[in-house]
């Protein structure tokens, strides 16, 4: 059986992070591996706080898991700390781990800052070029940057200058077209759009779901476009499917 690696926060909802991971791998029939790299309190009105994994015991669980076990992808998540990024980096050459997909999460999708200083920029530094696909929304795509992304065009001008930043492949999400919803594939040669009717509500994890999906259905020897197509039906019907168990946010069915 193929296997995926997620390295991420936790999330006590399961509606994303680590434990959303692990669904969509299932999902997608591939073996889950999980190393948090920090633990949240949060529930679906939003993040109360965010508290890294201790460095020495976050390089640990990377060490011991990945001298046994080689995953065939991996995904990074929230991952808050500068060191993690660079310990991910240094774990990712001397494992020759390959297929990662970076989710550079910076804010939860109620506004809370879920980044330290600076891990931003050494995901864009370390990970990117390291990376087959990635996967910001048009917040991050933004701030990575520095193009202020109001329409269609503002998005390519930003996917050609992140793909100058190293990644093999750049999908910038969360574009909205009239009815549908727009996430935009670039890798160096051209553009494709990536859509999917609008489904009315506010969901939880939509993010980690799809990045998720794409490291899945890359182990599994799909090219990143197709990945990325059937990443996007997957994230779409789980939308369908969601349930609003508390006070906020939808909860995707996964």
């Amino acid at each position: 059986m193929k296997s995926v690696l997620t390295i991420a926060g936790s999330d006590p909802t399961g509606g994303a992070g680590l434990q959303a991971d692990l669904k969509v791998f299932r999902a997608f029939g591939v073996q889950g591996f999980s190393v948090p790299a920090a633990l949240t309190a949060q529930n679906t009105t939003g993040v109360e706080t965010v508290l890294p994994v201790e460095k020495d015991f976050f390089i640990l669980q990377m060490d011991v898991l990945l001298r046994d076990l080689r995953p065939d992808a991996l995904k990074t998540g929230l991952l808050y700390s500068v060191w993690a990024v660079e310990a991910i980096a240094e774990k990712m050459r001397i494992y020759s781990l390959s297929n990662l997909v970076v989710d550079p999460v910076t804010v939860s999708s109620t506004g809370a800052i879920l980044v330290d200083e600076g891990t931003l920029d050494r995901i864009r530094d370390l990970l990117f070029p390291l990376s087959r696909v990635v996967t910001p929304n048009i917040y991050e795509a933004s701030v990575l940057t520095g193009i202020n992304i109001e329409n269609e065009g503002d998005m390519e001008k930003a996917a050609v200058r992140l793909k100058e930043m190293g990644p093999e492949v750049v999908v910038i999400t969360g574009g909205h077209l009239d009815d549908v919803t727009l996430d935009l594939f670039y890798d160096g040669t051209g553009f494709y759009k990536v859509e999917a009717s609008k489904i009315k509500g506010e969901y939880h994890g939509t993010g980690c779901a799809f990045s998720s999906a794409i490291a899945a259905s890359l182990a599994l020897g799909r090219e990143p476009l197709e990945s990325v197509r059937r990443a996007k039906e997957f994230v779409t019907e789980a939308i369908r499917k969601s349930s609003h168990p508390g006070k906020g946010m939808g909860l995707l069915g996964l």
